[in-house]
């Protein structure tokens, strides 16, 4: 449908939800993860400056775009099940911009919803239109975070971090570094967001998160990638053999 000249979709979750990231519930279990991972992406975004050319593949509500754009930077959004005045629909399998268009691109919260043939052609896709030595920031889901590992030697089950038919590729920390290092990034800093401490974090932070957000937040100071619900890549586009990765 469209409203006025601006044409306006809303698929997925966001049909029934509406823009549920940008009108935040302090009682969702994810907000309190959801909020640090901004932090530390605004964090990023400030370093690349306002003369870098900045994707957001997969922006859903495009509230970084948004909050950039007055900022005064050079961002875009693009999104399959999103549009907006500031979103343009598209897939991230299939980006609509010329080879080397960006000097950085976003993906978060994306890459566990596609599948393990297309998290590949997504990874080619944004080392595409990726310039020379460009930034990715990628925050993934990681499938074998400390409750979930516990919970699986225990009673045989992972504690994923959503249902698998959402997740359907989703993975544990070592794969996914692996996975973006084959695809051609360096990655130059890793960020565990969300300790997921047994017993604390499903029963008391998850519960009531608005209530112990001081909790989780203190956890943080010890988040471990390889332990943390998920984890925040920031990679550059690999251009010869020269590089690697400095988070062995």
């Amino acid at each position: 449908m469209s409203k006025g000249h601006v044409s306006i979709y809303r698929g997925w979750e966001y049909e029934e939800k509406g823009d549920y990231h940008r009108n935040l519930d302090p009682n969702w279990s994810y907000t309190p993860t959801y909020l640090h991972k901004l932090d530390f992406v605004r964090k990023q975004i400030q370093k690349l400056g306002q003369a870098a050319r900045i994707l957001d593949a997969g922006c859903g509500e495009g509230v970084l775009v948004e909050e950039f754009r007055h900022q005064g930077f050079q961002i875009e959004g693009i999104d399959l099940n999103y549009e907006s005045e500031i979103v343009q629909r598209g897939s991230v399998l299939d980006l609509p911009y010329r080879e080397t268009s960006f000097d950085a691109v976003l993906l978060l919260d994306v890459f566990e919803h596609l599948s393990y043939a297309d998290q590949v052609n997504a990874l080619s896709e944004i080392r595409r239109v990726l310039r020379s030595e460009g930034h990715f920031i990628a925050s993934i889901p990681n499938l074998a975070h400390w409750n979930s590992r516990l919970r699986f030697m225990l009673l045989g089950k992972l504690h994923r971090t959503d249902c698998e038919i959402n997740h359907i590729g989703e993975r544990p920390f070592a794969e996914n570094k692996k996975l973006l290092m084959e695809a051609g990034f360096w990655i130059e800093k890793i960020k565990g967001i969300t300790l997921t401490v047994p017993f604390v974090y499903p029963w008391i932070i998850s519960r009531r998160p608005a209530r112990f957000r001081w909790l989780h937040d203190l956890l943080e100071i010890i988040a471990v990638p390889s332990l943390t619900l998920i984890d925040v890549f920031v990679c550059r586009k690999k251009q010869s053999d020269r590089y690697e990765s400095n988070c062995a």
